[in-house]
């Protein structure tokens, strides 16, 4: 096999295993046959954008946190599984409206004895509060990039939060055949306005939040 059809089979067979398709699924993709591998379905062009109501990824819609353990290291963890449902109009960006449920049970970190501390009633208390829940209340767009303003519902206590969103891709999903749309955004919260102060300042009390959400059509 020569060696760039050798690259192609490689990459194509990475492809697959990343994603969860086979790698017969992956040939049936759309451009597999002429160049090797699939064409990116998505791309940051807001003419592929179309009205209506999309409905939360909850695969591939995550929320990472970030804080300063006792100035050793940055400490990461993941949410998941969310549910939620965005309203948007091209026309009038402005006027969208975000509704996302976080269940604390979809926490993912480094140790399994770390998340039971963290789903304790030193932090999350879990039992106690099992979901966060995030409501826009305004949003400005300029381009691809805006703000969306909301209200974030988190150990029992709502305070706004704004999140500095950048619109990442849209088009169709060769798998579900349907419409997704794609943003990536930022915060920064302090943990303590929340009740969550335990161990603050030894881990630090402002957390930064990366936001990766991925919505999909509705029929």
């Amino acid at each position: 096999m020569q060696p760039v059809r050798l690259l192609a089979a490689v990459v194509l067979i990475g492809f697959s295993a990343l994603s969860g398709l086979s790698r017969a699924e992956a040939q049936d993709l759309p451009g597999a046959q002429e160049a090797g591998t699939p064409e990116i379905p998505g791309a940051a062009d807001v003419a592929r954008v179309s009205g209506g109501t999309y409905t939360v990824d909850p695969d591939h819609t995550q929320v990472i946190w970030t804080v300063d353990h006792m100035g050793f290291s940055p400490l990461t963890g993941m949410f998941g599984k969310m549910s939620g449902t965005l309203v948007l109009d091209p026309k009038a960006p402005e006027d969208a409206k975000l509704d996302i449920k976080i269940p604390l049970a979809g926490l993912v970190v480094s140790s399994e004895e770390f998340g039971k501390h963290l789903a304790s009633p030193d932090f999350f208390d879990t039992a106690k509060f099992a979901e966060a829940s995030f409501k826009s209340t305004n949003v400005t767009a300029e381009g691809t990039e805006g703000a969306i303003e909301g209200e974030l519902t988190l150990h029992g206590i709502t305070r706004p939060v704004t999140l500095e969103t950048t619109f990442f891709g849209a088009g169709i999903n060769p798998m579900t055949k349907a419409e997704n749309i794609g943003f990536v955004a930022t915060t920064t919260i302090k943990r303590s306005e929340f009740g969550l102060g335990y161990a603050v300042p030894l881990v630090s009390d402002e957390v930064e939040l990366d936001v990766v959400g991925v919505f999909a059509k509705g029929p």
